[in-house]
């Protein structure tokens, strides 16, 4: 009888533990928990971390992340409105606000990624279609002097929304449906925009097209601005020219000036020396080894030669 008391107590201890150990749980941070009675939701969500109680056998915890969660679409070939067909890759963050609205018509993550592929894919092929090429390439503060190695496509167009405004839009649109699935959608961002390979070719054409105008206009840069220094260089050499040649006739002209003086005052002080001397000179660059001379008798250049005899 002793025994059979204590085997009895030892179960009764057991079921009692635990029923006691299934009767409380745990939740950790980043998670929030729906208690289900027999398949129905209990009360509200759970989100704050630490020990909980339930009803031990009839409730069961439903675990959900309340971190953020990413989602990855796959990359889709869409036209444009100027049907331009590119490769977008879009991504996307969320989270889980209502735990049991989103218990109720989700369920699993994994459907929740099914869902919101259905939703954004969507949004985003519908403003997609709606926008010019150059919209989805370029980001809203685009400007040509933002430039610097030209414009492969679009160049000259100007942008009304451009990627980031265009991403905008599609987390607004995509934001007023999924709070009916418990879902938060934080943010929608182009991961990567790539041109399909007929659109590539044509946009390598442009972009070589464009750096052969840009390196003909730095050449012609370049060559005006040579022209430039070669004719300043010119003009200062001329004005140093003009200027060297001006100071010489100066120079020569005060020589000039100076020797002619010289000349008029010997001239004065005796005329017949002068004349005789200057007459020597002419006879000394005229008359060489081999030169002849026939000279009249009553020649000016005979009177010296006459008169020495």
């Amino acid at each position: 009888m002793n025994a059979f008391v204590r085997i009895f107590s030892i179960i009764v201890v057991f079921v009692l533990v635990f029923v006691a150990w299934d009767g409380f749980y745990i939740l950790p941070e980043g998670k929030q928990v729906v208690i289900t009675q027999f398949g129905k939701p209990v009360g509200r969500p759970v989100t704050e971390a630490g020990f909980h109680l339930k009803l031990p056998f009839f409730q069961l915890v439903n675990s959900f992340e309340k971190k953020i969660l990413i989602w990855d679409g796959d990359p889709n070939q869409i036209p444009t409105n100027d049907k331009t067909y590119v490769f977008l890759d879009i991504t996307a963050r969320w989270r889980i606000t209502d735990a049991l609205l989103f218990m109720q018509s989700v369920n699993t993550e994994t459907r929740a990624q099914t869902i919101l592929d259905d939703i954004l894919d969507g949004t985003v092929r519908d403003l997609v279609n709606k926008n010019d090429l150059v919209e989805i390439i370029r980001s809203s503060d685009w400007s040509p002097e933002t430039m610097t190695g030209g414009n492969p496509e679009g160049a000259e167009e100007k942008v009304k929304l451009g990627r980031d405004k265009i991403a905008q839009l599609i987390h607004e649109t995509a934001s007023k449906i999924t709070p009916q699935y418990g879902i938060e959608l934080v943010d929608v961002m182009f991961k990567r925009v790539n041109y399909i390979n007929t659109v590539q070719a044509k946009v390598y054409e442009r972009m070589i097209s464009e750096r052969k105008r840009i390196a003909a206009e730095k050449r012609s840069m370049g060559e005006g601005q040579k022209a430039e220094i070669l004719g300043k260089v010119n003009r200062e050499l001329k004005e140093i020219t003009s200027t060297a040649e001006r100071q010489a006739m100066e120079v020569k002209g005060k020589a000039d000036a100076k020797a002619a003086k010289i000349y008029a005052d010997a001239y004065n002080k005796d005329a017949e020396f002068y004349a005789f001397w200057k007459g020597l000179e002419a006879y000394t660059g005229t008359v060489g080894k081999n030169t002849r001379l026939i000279l009249s008798s009553d020649s000016e250049f005979y009177k010296f030669i006459e008169s020495s005899k």
